[in-house]
């Protein structure tokens, strides 16, 4: 059974370039262009994994991570924050908020496989 990442950041490039590295890696994945867009489409279909943007339009990745973990289905999927944002204030809200990990932008693909494959063990 193949796992589904849930793919949410506001710039189309990253998107492409996670979903690129998470396809060949033999993942599906679902994009979203924001935290509403990934609201709406993680109200649908439950992904074994969310990795969101934090800084875009609508919703921000720290709201969309409290409303995914108001939803019984994803209550324990993990969830990882893809970011510019690398200060130890804003890591500690992501934790308070819900989030399981955080990767700090422009990522690796090898690190992000890596760390992806270690949550979803």
């Amino acid at each position: 059974m193949s796992k589904t990442v849930l793919a949410v950041d506001d710039s189309a490039s990253i998107r492409q370039m996670v979903a690129f590295t998470l396809k060949a890696a033999g993942y599906e994945v679902i994009q979203a262009g924001d935290g509403q867009e990934a609201l709406d489409k993680a109200k649908t279909c439950t992904a074994s994994l969310v990795l969101t943007d934090q800084n875009m339009p609508r919703m921000d990745g720290l709201t969309l991570v409290r409303n995914l973990r108001s939803l019984p289905q994803y209550k324990s999927v993990p969830i990882l924050i893809l970011t510019t944002e690398s200060s130890d204030s804003m890591k500690a809200q992501g934790k308070a908020a819900g989030a399981t990990g955080w990767i700090v932008k422009p990522f690796d693909p090898p690190k992000l496989l890596e760390v992806v494959g270690k949550v979803l063990k």
